[in-house]
């Protein structure tokens, strides 16, 4: 009966049809208006007539309403799991479903659509599902409200607002909330704020759980992100086994995407002791296995090009097609990040120091702290400082040692 009411009502009023219309005939309009508010008992013969009139087949509708969880609960699970095409043919199904929006669970949608699309960039359409759904809070279960906090937090981190994403993830109560993937999302807020021991505290429940879940391309992701979190040279070695058993294992589930953010890594690390040769190697490996008219390309190739540069295995010639093969793609995708790397780069390769510091101080620097690339920010202080050294400008050397004592303290 509380199916059948609902169903009735979602129609008529899509048909634009009154009451009184759609009952002429068969019952008042008094009686279908108690239908729908499940107010009266009724004939099964009466809705029959009535899903006639409305030209639709009631049983296959309340199937269709029945099932509406069921294919949330699959989104909620390939979402987690990042299965991009299954994740996208529910998305694609549930658009079509009209009768979401008269089931229970039409927040729990609307939310896993807000979590969808941050996944596909779609950064402003989900801020404004968010804060639709941040209207009705007081009308979500304690699980929606839960996964909007969840959602919330991914949303601070594509924004790069990593004490926001923090506040909020851990302002989720865990008893009420059996998705413990946000705490993945918490270590990723902490290594970007170059914490480095809550990211790993964080990153260990996180693979707790996708093991438990046995959700092995996420635990891939998650112990990438505990060995970045490695600083200790001494073992480096084994950090280094732990970067090649990762490549194996994203072989073995035929992970490419993966495998890729993995080899982007190792670079770094090699690239952080100076080893310009491996670091290049992974970075062009990385590289190949990414679309090369991607963001995720452009990050490689500028760590491709440093490190064929401080390693003096390139040409100039060579380095600076690369730099404009870059820069081309950056203007034309309009990222800004990757405009100023890549006009960094031009100035680095062609030895114009001081060009180089002056636009990484009043050009890049102030870009990196409005968007909050705190490894770039560091970056940039540490070199402007030895610049200012080097150049004997003691007092601006001066203010940013203050700096970067004040941020690593």
């Amino acid at each position: 009966m509380m199916y059948e009411g609902k169903i009735i009502k979602f129609y008529r009023e899509k048909f634009q049809m009154t009451q009184e219309q759609l009952g002429k005939g068969i019952c008042s309009g008094t009686h279908i208006s108690k239908i729908e508010r499940l107010q009266t008992e009724y004939a099964p013969e009466i809705i029959t007539l009535l899903a006639e009139r409305l030209d639709i087949n009631i049983d296959s509708e309340i199937l269709k309403l029945k099932n509406i969880k069921k294919r949330l609960e699959q989104w909620k699970d390939v979402i987690i799991k990042e299965l991009f095409e299954e994740m996208d043919l529910i998305h694609n199904e549930l658009e079509q479903e009209d009768l979401i929006q008269i089931s229970n669970y039409i927040h729990l949608y609307q939310l896993l659509r807000a979590r969808y699309l941050l996944m596909h960039h779609a950064i402003d359409e989900s801020y404004q599902i968010i804060t639709d759904i941040q209207k009705n809070e007081q009308k979500l279960s304690s699980y929606e409200s839960s996964l909007l906090k969840h959602v919330l937090g991914i949303y601070y981190l594509a924004k790069h607002e990593n004490l926001k994403a923090i506040q909020v993830l851990k302002s989720i109560q865990e008893s009420e909330y059996n998705n413990k993937e946000y705490y993945y999302h918490l270590a990723a807020a902490y290594h970007s704020l170059e914490l480095p021991v809550m990211s790993y505290f964080y990153a260990e429940k996180a693979l707790q759980f996708f093991k438990e879940q046995n959700n092995y391309l996420r635990a891939i992701d998650t112990e990438m992100l505990m060995l970045i979190q490695i600083k200790d040279d001494e073992n480096f070695n084994e950090t280094i086994k732990g970067f090649e058993s990762l490549i194996q294992s994203c072989d073995l589930c035929s992970s490419p995407e993966r495998k890729a953010r993995v080899c982007h890594n190792l670079a770094y690390e090699y690239f952080r002791r100076k080893k310009y040769d491996l670091s290049s190697k992974y970075y062009f490996q990385s590289m190949t296995l990414k679309d090369p008219d991607s963001s995720k390309y452009l990050l490689s190739l500028e760590g491709y090009i440093r490190s064929s540069f401080y390693g003096n295995l390139l040409s100039q010639n060579e380095l600076l097609h690369l730099v404009e093969e870059g820069l081309e793609k950056a203007v034309h995708k309009n990222e800004i990040l990757y405009i100023h790397l890549f006009n960094l780069q031009i100035l680095l390769i062609e030895n114009k120091e001081h060009e180089y510091h002056q636009y990484l101080k009043m050009e890049a620097l102030p870009m990196f702290e409005q968007f909050g690339f705190m490894y770039l920010i560091q970056r940039s202080k540490r070199e402007l400082f030895n610049y200012y050294s080097k150049m004997n400008l003691n007092n601006e050397a001066l203010q940013l040692a203050q700096l970067l004592i004040n941020v690593e303290q």
